[in-house]
């Protein structure tokens, strides 16, 4: 018995007792102390700031650029948008838009579904670094991947399992879906250059923005042409903006959840169709600079936008303080409105 206590009183010295999961005895000091269960309620636990839920900001990996089918056929088909951290929405020929969705560090294994490439679209594949995956191109898009070097990636030549149909009650031609956790394999396989010195289009802020002087922005209007007309309605119980199309609710097939978005970029810019082409395509008179909105949390600000070369970053400044500005942390939509168009904010 003398050789229990005795053992017992050596264990106090040396490094206290546990009981419950508490430790009752500190070798240093031998003051009372908590483990770490408890010290999480501890009145003074240092502060820690969120990380950025979209995006990492320190991460260097090159994002994918999507090109995706917004024909109304295809929209009900819509997959994967959800996880894209940066989607642009841009008119093309017969009044229709695409969008270019771009995902880094996130690999969804279905997206789609994906069309055809337009030259203007590379300017934004340009300003992220980012590998293009399309499917099909019109020849001026043809022409300018090639020359301009664009890593890129063709429905029309590669297939499965990085590029393959589904089985929809639809044409044929919005059946295609790609697989981004197999093309990022695919990019490895060929050496593909996978980082970026690029860094992020945008400067992501882990605490709500400040916004200063504003106005309230809770239901969004973009009108593309008189058959596409995105909205978004402000749903203040979780601080994002509800994706509508022609006032339909936009949905992901997968998941049958509505799109949501927590920061919009919209402005206006010029466009006609390129002569003598049969199809109507479009250029598009995006190099220079010119004013727009950056809205977010229900709140919108002006701002002015500027992208100096088809490769250089677009910047977006707070168009009162000239300074460049924050977005909150989430995902991004950029609408680039034409000016025959109309934005319509309240």
């Amino acid at each position: 018995m003398k050789k229990i206590l005795k053992f017992l009183i050596i264990l106090i010295l040396i490094g206290g007792i546990t009981y419950g999961g508490i430790v009752l005895f500190n070798k240093d000091n031998n003051k009372q102390i908590v483990n770490d269960k408890d010290n999480s309620e501890n009145e003074n636990k240092e502060e820690v700031i969120p990380e950025v839920q979209i995006v990492d900001v320190n991460s260097k990996s090159r994002p994918f650029a999507v090109m995706i089918n917004n024909l109304g056929a295809a929209r009900p088909y819509h997959t994967g948008l959800q996880d894209a951290y940066l989607v642009y929405e841009i008119i093309v020929e017969g009044g229709i838009t695409r969008y270019l969705a771009l995902y880094k560090d996130k690999y969804p294994e279905t997206v789609g579904s994906v069309r055809s490439a337009r030259h203007y679209y590379l300017d934004y594949v340009l300003e992220n670094d980012a590998f293009y995956v399309h499917w099909g191109w019109s020849p001026q898009a043809q022409s300018d991947i090639k020359t301009l070097g664009i890593d890129n990636f063709n429905g029309l030549t590669l297939g499965t399992p990085y590029f393959y149909r589904k089985k929809l009650n639809v044409s044929s031609e919005h059946t295609g879906f790609t697989n981004l956790r197999e093309m990022k394999k695919y990019a490895e396989s060929k050496n593909y250059d996978l980082d970026t010195n690029k860094g992020l289009l945008l400067d992501y802020s882990a605490t709500s923005v400040d916004l200063g002087e504003s106005t309230p922005a809770l239901n969004i209007d973009l009108k593309y042409s008189s058959s596409f007309t995105t909205n978004y309605v402000y749903d203040s119980s979780s601080n994002v903006y509800k994706q509508y199309v022609n006032n339909k609710e936009h949905s992901d097939y997968e998941t049958g959840k509505q799109y949501t978005v927590k920061n919009i970029i919209t402005y206006k810019v010029g466009n006609k169709s390129i002569a003598g082409d049969v199809k109507g395509r479009q250029d598009l008179d995006n190099i220079g600079t010119g004013e727009g909105y950056y809205i977010t949390e229900g709140k919108m600000i002006p701002i002015v936008w500027e992208k100096k070369s088809r490769s250089s970053k677009t910047v977006y400044k707070n168009k009162e303080t000239n300074k460049e500005i924050k977005v909150n942390d989430g995902n991004t939509w950029i609408h680039i409105v034409p000016d025959t168009g109309d934005i319509k904010i309240s």
